[in-house]
Parts: structure tokens; C-alpha cells; sequence
């Protein structure tokens, strides 16, 4: 599907409320996620960056990010989100983050308000930039993208470094700026994550991390309050991580990997979801095609 196309269709799904993007940290991932059923996809900047080996302190760069994202959005037919930290600099970066995250087939992005380089949401040390500097940052990218549908979310970390009525009072400012979604970041209760849909009419984005400050609340409770899109964006990459440290201390201490079959995806299981045969029969196609050719000439 074209990337217009997923742009399109992932506003109406905003519109209409109720989106569950699951993280995806490469494109088999998001092939699975497409295969599950969900109707989108989160590309994390975390798990780009410790899938590089690094933390998430804004490590990878603009480019590094765009082109991992590009091999993602290109897997499947869903939207994708991606996490674009601080915009990657000032309000002229931000313009250049846009229009390359626009290019790389994305439904949209997320920038935060905090001071590069950042920290994890979810840890403290934290700062933040001037609320009027992150409203620029918010303005530019609104006016740099090429498609309206192109989804400019904007992420306040205020509720961990200021407070509460901060977060809130930055959420309006960023959404009168341009905004068409605001993320809260570390909201650290049930009735804050309400009280914050209360008091934002924006459409609301909700973060469901594993570890972190705040609360494993189920889509359907986040949805009635109001929130219109909530992310898992570590959850399969956690997963895998821990399933892979399994896999090598078993083969380590058994020197064989055969009691772990039953625990793998098939050679069958990976080529169906490759879509290995496509290929295959696009080989043959253009081999016939040169073999026909070949003897035309011959016969002539």
C-alpha cells in the first residue's frame, strides 16, 4: 500500500479512536504484527537504538533512524508511528526530520520537549527545553510536512520534571501550536491518565511500557477514558531478548541446540512469513522470460 495511502487511512483510525500499535524493532516484527491482526505499527526509538547496542540517550542519528524506519514501513500495508525523540536539533532540524520521515513512507512521528541529548521517559535526570521553543519545534513540523495526513504527535515529559498541571498546560500549548496528537509521558496512575483526558480534548496517545512509572492499564480501559492510540513499544523486543539469552545458556551448558526446537519458528514458519516463494517465482518468470527471448532470436 502506499505510503499516502496509510497516512490516510491511519487519521480516520485516530479519528474514529481505538488504535493498538504494537512496537515493531525490524521488518519481520512488523510483518508479524500485520499478520496478527492489529492495525498498526510503533517503531520505537529505544528499541532502534539498544537494537543498535546503545541506551536510549539519543545515540543514532537522523539518518540512521530513517533509513531503519523505511525498511519497516516497507514490510507491511499498515501505518506506522515513529518515535523521532527531540526532532534531532532546533526547529530547522525538525524541518529535515519531518520531510525525511515523510520520505521514508511514515504515518507519522513523535518529538519531545526534552533537552538533547534526552533520557528514557521512564528514568529520572530528565530536563526540558522553553515550552515557546518546543511550540516552535511543533510549528515548523507542522508546516514542513507534504502530507496534511502526516501525523505530528508531540510527547510532554513534563509530568516527571515539573508537574502534573505542567504537562497539561504544555499538552494546550503544544496542541494550539499544531499538534495532532499529544503523548503524556510517565503519568504515573490511572486517575492521572483520566484526569489528564479531561482536562486535553486533543486526541491522546497513551504509552504502555513494561517497567516503568506507569501503570499496565488495558486498552479498553485507556479508550474509555478517551485516548485514541495507545503503543507496546519494548514488549516483543523484551521478549525476544530474554527468549535469546534462554536459547544461548541452554546451548552453552548442552552443547546442542536440539531440545529447543519446539520453541523456534520453522524454516517454513520464516519463508511464509518472507513471502520466500514471491521471489522464487519471480526468478523463474525472468528466466523463462530470457530463455523464450534467447530462442526467438535463435529461430530467426
Amino acid at each position: 500500500m502506499e505510503a499516502n495511502l496509510k497516512r490516510k487511512k491511519f487519521k480516520a483510525l485516530v479519528k474514529k479512536g481505538g488504535v493498538m500499535l504494537p512496537g515493531a524493532f525490524n521488518a519481520l516484527t512488523a510483518k508479524l504484527i500485520q499478520r496478527a491482526g492489529f492495525k498498526g505499527v510503533y517503531i520505537s526509538g529505544a528499541g532502534l537504538n539498544n537494537g543498535a547496542g546503545f541506551p536510549d540517550i539519543g545515540l543514532l542519528t537522523l539518518s540512521e533512524f530513517a533509513t531503519m524506519a523505511a525498511y519497516i514501513a516497507r514490510a507491511t500495508d499498515l501505518p506506522c508511528v515513529c518515535d523521532a525523540d527531540t526532532g534531532f536539533g532546533e526547529a530547522v532540524n525538525v524541518s529535515r526530520c519531518v520531510k525525511e520521515m515523510e520520505r521514508a513512507g511514515l504515518a507519522g512521528i513523535h518529538i519531545e520537549d526534552q533537552v538533547f541529548p534526552k533520557r528514557c521517559g521512564h528514568l529520572s535526570g530528565k530536563q526540558l527545553i522553553p515550552v515557546e521553543q518546543m511550540v516552535r519545534k511543533i510549528r515548523t513540523a507542522a508546516l514542513s510536512r507534504e502530507d496534511g495526513n502526516f501525523l505530528i504527535i508531540a510527547r510532554t515529559d513534563a509530568r516527571s520534571v515539573e508537574s502534573f498541571d505542567c504537562a497539561v498546560a504544555r499538552a494546550k500549548a503544544y496542541a494550539a501550536a499544531g499538534a495532532d496528537l499529544i503523548f503524556p509521558e510517565a503519568l504515573v496512575n490511572k486517575a492521572e491518565f483520566a484526569d489528564f483526558a479531561r482536562k486535553v480534548k486533543t486526541p491522546l496517545l497513551a504509552n504502555m511500557t513494561e517497567f516503568g512509572v506507569s501503570p499496565l492499564l488495558s486498552s479498553k480501559e485507556l479508550f474509555k477514558m478517551g485516548y485514541k492510540v495507545v503503543i507496546y513499544p519494548m514488549g516483543a523486543f523484551r521478549t525476544t531478548m530474554k527468549a535469546c539469552e534462554g536459547f544461548y545458556t541452554s546451548l552453552q551448558k548442552a552443547g546442542t541446540q536440539a531440545a529447543l526446537l519446539g520453541k523456534m519458528q520453522t524454516r517454513k514458519e520464516l519463508y511464509e512469513l518472507l513471502d520466500y516463494d514471491s521471489y522464487a517465482r519471480l526468478d523463474e518468470k525472468a528466466y523463462g522470460d530470457f530463455r523464450g527471448n534467447l530462442n526467438k532470436e535463435k529461430s530467426k
